[in-house]
């Protein structure tokens, strides 16, 4: 953990013992061919489960590993932001615990980091292979909503699997349900975002946290929170500069 690692794979948890080494050994995998030097962040939100015993004792034989556990528990935007917060990398990649997101996917978001800012996971075409019905309608309607509200054409904004510089979260102000509008954030900043496919695994371990209601209208007052910054926020650039300090007054 001395060396500062190219690349931060930042992931709440909530109840995902199961899933816990699993999920490292298949980042490993997936990252080592590439040569990539990265870290791990796993944030554990307040789990009543086994998770935290599990992440201590992973994190004493996997370097990679850092784990932290809130105070509290509060939600899936909290924990990702506050393993953002200490992210070294340049680079940050946002995904679930649950092994739904597959590791095996993260070369592809490497590479989409050379021609965008930000690329987001879309689980359009591999939404079957992984969930059931009720779960493919319910965000197939929240994803609808949102675009329509947002102005945005993002074909999977509830796919929490992303890649993005560091850069694209310095000025973002922490609120929660942020996580589902990070892509519209990095453009209100100026940022490129692009969409790559991504596998969508099925769940082997613990069980789902969203449903219709937290998929759609828990998150409705956050929508229309992005949508009055979207339209009210600016892009500036400052074209010269002397570098002149002010005189002082």
């Amino acid at each position: 953990m001395t060396a500062k690692p190219e690349l931060s794979i930042v992931v709440p948890c909530h109840n995902e013992e199961g899933n816990l080494q699993p999920l490292l050994d298949a980042i490993r995998t997936a990252l080592e061919p590439t040569q990539t030097a990265y870290e791990v962040i796993i944030t554990d939100d307040r789990s009543t489960d086994g998770s935290w015993e599990a992440l201590k004792r992973l994190a004493a034989s996997r370097p990679e590993l850092r784990a932290q556990r809130m105070a509290e528990n509060r939600g899936e935007s909290a924990a990702s932001w506050a393993g953002m917060q200490i992210a070294r990398g340049g680079f940050i990649v946002t995904m679930d615990a649950d092994m739904q997101n597959d590791p095996a996917d993260l070369p592809a978001f490497l590479d989409g980091l050379k021609r965008a800012d930000c690329v987001c996971g879309t689980r359009v075409a591999s939404r079957g292979e992984g969930d059931h019905i009720i779960r493919i309608l319910s965000s197939r309607i929240a994803n609808w909503v949102r675009n329509a509200m947002s102005g945005e054409q993002i074909s999977d904004a509830g796919c929490t699997y992303r890649a993005f510089r560091s850069e694209c979260i310095a000025n973002l102000k922490f609120f929660k349900g942020m996580h589902r509008f990070l892509p519209t954030l990095f453009k209100i900043e100026g940022f490129s975002v692009i969409e790559i496919p991504v596998a969508n695994n099925p769940r082997l371990y613990g069980s789902a946290h969203y449903g219709v209601w937290n998929r759609l209208f828990a998150s409705f007052y956050d929508l229309l929170a992005v949508r009055w910054m979207k339209s009210r926020m600016i892009q500036y650039r400052i074209e010269e500069d002397t570098g002149k300090p002010p005189a002082d007054s």
